[in-house]
């Protein structure tokens, strides 16, 4: 049963077999984060818009030692070639070397990765378990386009945290007044002019 985490990804390195598109957008998850590997042949166009280190070797009939060596030193290995029998075999050594795991045919591994929403304060991730990709899609899209200012509200929260800890001792109040400017249209519509707009309907409205 998978279990949602967040995990630094600082100093690990991730090992992505595989360099079509599929492994590229693999790639694309970890590479703002953390070192990636890439083993592959050949490489899709849109590696060039990603950092990554490129291992070319051909993988068809890659050597036990050759494998090993490529997977022990990994935190995270992604199995992402059109050889599904390859990709198995990779999962095994990942098995062996107790190295995390996941196979991007969809099949059984220790790790899989979810839709992401993200903006400068939070990271949303949404996941289906592979059954529906679409849904995942569906969800992270609308909560994008329902909420387009999820980080300036993030930052007047925090901010009128803080104000109200300086102001009102009761914390149950101080927790009512956090869920009810959540719940104001008013100023999430003037976030759309930035937080200091919404902040002076948060004085006016909660704070004075």
């Amino acid at each position: 049963m998978m279990i949602p985490l967040m995990i630094d990804f600082s100093g690990k390195r991730v090992v992505i077999f595989g360099g079509g598109e599929v492994g590229a957008r693999k790639a694309a998850y970890f590479c703002e984060e953390t070192e990636v590997t890439v083993v592959s042949r050949s490489f899709s166009p849109a590696f060039d818009e990603l950092t990554v280190r490129r291992v070319e070797m051909t993988l068809a009939g890659i050597g036990d030692y050759e494998l090993d060596s490529l997977i022990k030193a990994a935190f995270l290995v992604i199995a992402a070639t059109q050889d599904t029998t390859l990709n198995d075999r990779i999962g095994r050594y990942c098995a062996i070397r107790a190295v995390l795991f996941n196979n991007a045919d969809g099949k059984a591994g220790d790790v899989t990765l979810p839709s992401q929403l993200k903006g400068k304060h939070y990271t949303i991730s949404i996941s289906t378990s592979g059954e529906s990709p679409g849904i995942s899609r569906f969800l992270r899209e609308h909560i994008g386009q329902s909420y387009p200012n999820l980080d300036g509200m993030i930052e007047v929260q925090n901010q009128l945290r803080i104000t109200l800890k300086q102001k009102i001792p009761d914390q149950e109040r101080r927790s009512r007044i956090l869920h009810e400017v959540l719940d104001d249209e008013s100023i999430w519509k003037a976030l759309e002019g930035g937080t200091r707009p919404a902040w002076e309907i948060i004085e006016r409205r909660y704070l004075s």
